[in-house]
């Protein structure tokens, strides 16, 4: 009989290795997006005027004025937060149970309460849930296609040494067939699956080119508003000499300038976007996701090697006339491969 951790034992692991997940990025609060939409010029120009307006007294065309803001910030923080809910669903669901020895007896408990050195036992149908060194087996094989690409599931060995990763079953993966026991060495981060993610939030995100390219031409509507806008308060104050007068003038031309209608059209668009792929069951919560979804025309896909090799290459290629083969070099010629 194979022995399992104590209580005891398994409880000061869990303090000193943490639990058996990997750690997500933090939801932004409410402030922080709000703060996001109202870095946009035209959103601090609209804001400057709505404030004005009130202290002036003006308190319709104010309110009218922030109230547009109101309505972004609203449509933005519902489709995150609606995402970020579905995400958390998902997460829970995919969260494996774990069977294990503890106290001298068999017991399943959640995933993420397994440390080193439990003994977890392995099933037909079970995700596996932490990196482990295989102690016992009867034909146990494993689909690691989820870590490595590969479409062939894996018989399992006894575990011998680390280079033999026949006797090593890997957090993520699913016993498709037989039953083993094996020891866990690896949980969390330090798992080969964690270290995947560790390395997938390093990713630094790249603003889309829509955002450029409306960052650019805001930017140039800026600053001829301004240029606009000084002259009109110049010329106002000296000819007539209100200077409260002469502002409020000139802010409202370099409105008139500066559109504000851009961000919303662009969060409307990219929110009625996020909702039509929901309802294809595709989740986004990144403007980028949206908008590089919304623009594919093609999908390339690989079964194997381009997780294992990290290479994906063209075999065939046809144009709507013609298929023209790798081997053709002087056909293809333009279609490198993809790596």
């Amino acid at each position: 009989m194979i022995e399992g951790l104590n209580t005891a034992e398994a409880q000061e692991k869990l303090s000193v290795f943490g639990f058996n997940e990997l750690p997500s990025a933090k939801p932004k609060s409410i402030w922080r997006i709000a703060l996001e939409v109202m870095k946009e010029p035209m959103f601090i120009l609209l804001i400057s005027c709505g404030v004005l307006y009130i202290l002036l007294g003006d308190y319709r065309e104010g309110i009218i004025l922030l109230s547009a803001i109101f309505v972004i910030i609203f449509i933005t923080f519902y489709q995150y937060q609606k995402t970020e809910k579905a995400l958390e669903a998902l997460k829970k669901l995919s969260s494996p149970r774990a069977l294990v020895i503890r106290d001298g007896k068999e017991m399943r408990i959640p995933g993420r309460e397994v440390v080193p050195d439990d003994i977890i036992i392995l099933n037909e149908g079970d995700r596996i849930a932490a990196d482990a060194k295989v102690l016992d087996t009867i034909n146990l094989t494993v689909d690691e296609s989820l870590l490595t690409g590969e479409s062939l599931a894996v018989r399992k060995n006894l575990y011998s040494d680390s280079s033999d990763t026949h006797g090593i079953v890997f957090s993520g993966t699913l016993v498709i067939q037989g039953k083993g026991f094996a020891k866990v060495f690896a949980t969390g981060t330090k798992t080969q699956f964690g270290k995947i993610g560790i390395c997938l939030q390093s990713i630094d995100e790249d603003e889309t080119r829509l955002q450029k390219e409306m960052k650019v031409l805001i930017k140039n509507l800026f600053l001829i508003a301004i240029f606009i806008s000084i002259g009109i308060i110049a010329t106002f104050y000296f000819t007539r000499g209100y200077f409260i007068q002469a502002l409020l003038n000139g802010l409202a031309a370099a409105m008139s300038i500066l559109p504000e209608e851009f961000p919303v059209i662009l969060t409307v668009f990219l929110a009625l976007g996020a909702w039509r792929l929901s309802r294809k069951n595709v989740l986004t919560r990144k403007p980028s996701a949206i908008e590089t979804l919304g623009s594919a025309t093609v999908l390339c896909s690989d079964k194997t090697g381009t997780i294992t090799q990290n290479k994906m290459e063209i075999a065939t290629i046809y144009d709507g006339q013609e298929i023209v083969t790798a081997k053709d070099t002087s056909l293809t010629q333009g279609y490198p491969a993809i790596s």
